[in-house]
């Protein structure tokens, strides 16, 4: 590849530093301080409205990490972005464009659901109770037939929205491929300057194309986590937001981490 070639493809090293160094804090912020606070609330018998306050705490945490997503693609990092350095081995597999698909917010409802009615089932035989007030115990208990049509919307809404993402990504690389493939004879004939200007047009296009695709796709990780928390009770949206830190803070333990790293079997 010519050296004139290289800035196409250069990435602004600066502003990838400053985004690693953005979530190392956001997600310190989360382990260390938003975590244990409401796991505090969770396990006494606060008032609802400090509960309350720390719900939204938690979840405004979550929304703004896709505010500076999309700032920090709209600024020309998305390449680092789609393909973030400082996630994990065993974070990988979860990413859907850059963060966590959106199907792994509803499969945590689910599994809620789920565990309680397993727990139900076994609850005779097990006389271990979690030391919690009882409104957090019952939480998951006897949920309304509204609760679980809400839930159900949002699936089917998902069901619609991703293969739609995704197809435009399609769309978007073919098109790159196919306008750089179809006039390649001619552009060997330029100098490279020219052939410089035309696949530097041609990226910047697919670039634009790809941020607003990268948006929506965040766009809908923030309307599915804000609309699964305007559907649950307070203390349904305090466990659910429990769990949701509970699982970014586990796909980050040494421990598990040094385990996926000694074994032989990739994750795919």
């Amino acid at each position: 590849m010519p050296r004139s070639f290289a800035s196409l493809f250069s990435r602004k090293k600066s502003q990838t530093l400053a985004f690693k160094d953005y979530y190392t804090n956001w997600f310190n912020t989360l382990q260390k301080t938003l975590l244990p606070l409401i796991h505090k609330s969770l396990s006494s018998s606060s008032s609802q409205t400090l509960l309350y306050s720390h719900v939204d705490l938690l979840l405004h945490h979550f929304l703004s990490y896709y505010d500076a997503l999309d700032s920090a693609a709209t600024q020309g990092n998305l390449p680092e972005l789609l393909y973030p350095s400082w996630r994990n081995s065993l974070e990988v597999p979860f990413l859907f464009l850059g963060d966590l698909h959106p199907y792994l917010f509803t499969n945590l409802v689910r599994s809620f659901l789920d565990e309680e009615s397993e727990e139900e089932e076994e609850e005779d035989d097990d006389d271990s109770l979690d030391n919690r007030p009882w409104q957090v115990l019952m939480a998951w208990r006897n949920v309304c037939k509204n609760l679980m049509s809400q839930i159900e919307q949002i699936e089917c809404g998902l069901r619609l929205m991703v293969p739609a993402l995704i197809g435009r990504i399609k769309k978007v690389q073919s098109g790159f491929v196919g306008r750089i493939a179809e006039d390649w004879v001619a552009f060997e004939r330029q100098s490279d300057e020219e052939l410089k200007g035309v696949i530097g047009e041609a990226m910047k296009e697919e670039m634009d194309d790809m941020v607003s695709v990268f948006v929506d796709a965040n766009r809908l990780r923030k309307s599915v986590i804000a609309e699964i928390v305007g559907a649950l009770s307070v203390y349904q949206a305090a466990l659910f937001l429990e769990g949701l830190a509970q699982f970014l803070v586990g796909l980050r333990d040494r421990e598990v981490l040094g385990e996926l790293n000694r074994s032989k079997i990739p994750i795919s």
